[in-house]
């Protein structure tokens, strides 16, 4: 990286939605990023807001990028910092997840923050349960929230 190349920070939250059935809340889509298209399994998350906690944060990402809105946080797995280049500009991220349950199962609509926003293009996708989840996802990051929510339901039982 060259010594002239601005950094820009910011922190993100999410969730790791797990349902009655254990089941796992993932995030589809096709995005062309400097003409390659790529295929991507996300974790649903986001840019926390001034004035917004991380449980906010995560709780309105989730909801906004998957459009279940029924959700209650179980715990919390933690934070990270993950860095990478994202069209010519360098990004460090603090992420941190929460576990979290589904409590209403009615599929509502995503409110992406503009109609051509990249989380616009997200479809809900279901992993049968956090081992699926962990091998699905595209990015070792998000897998690694994964693991940690696998050692705490193991630890405590189902959310």
């Amino acid at each position: 990286m060259s010594a002239n190349k601005r950094v820009r920070k910011y922190k993100s939250a999410g969730g790791i939605v797990l349902n009655d059935a254990g089941q796992v809340l993932l995030l589809e889509r096709h995005v062309t990023r400097e003409d390659t298209p790529n295929y991507e399994i996300r974790l649903p998350k986001g840019h926390i807001k001034k004035k917004e906690t991380a449980e906010e944060a995560a709780l309105r990402e989730v909801g906004e990028e998957s459009g279940y809105w029924g959700l209650e946080i179980v715990a919390d797995l933690g934070k990270s910092k993950v860095e990478f280049e994202f069209r010519g500009q360098r990004i460090r991220r603090k992420e941190r997840y929460f576990l979290m349950r589904l409590t209403d199962p009615v599929h509502g609509e995503p409110q992406p923050s503009s109609p051509d926003a990249e989380e616009a293009l997200f479809e809900p996708l279901w992993a049968d349960d956090l081992a699926q989840a962990e091998q699905l996802l595209t990015f070792e990051a998000e897998k690694e929230f994964v693991r940690r929510a696998r050692a705490w339901v193991e630890d405590n039982g189902s959310c």
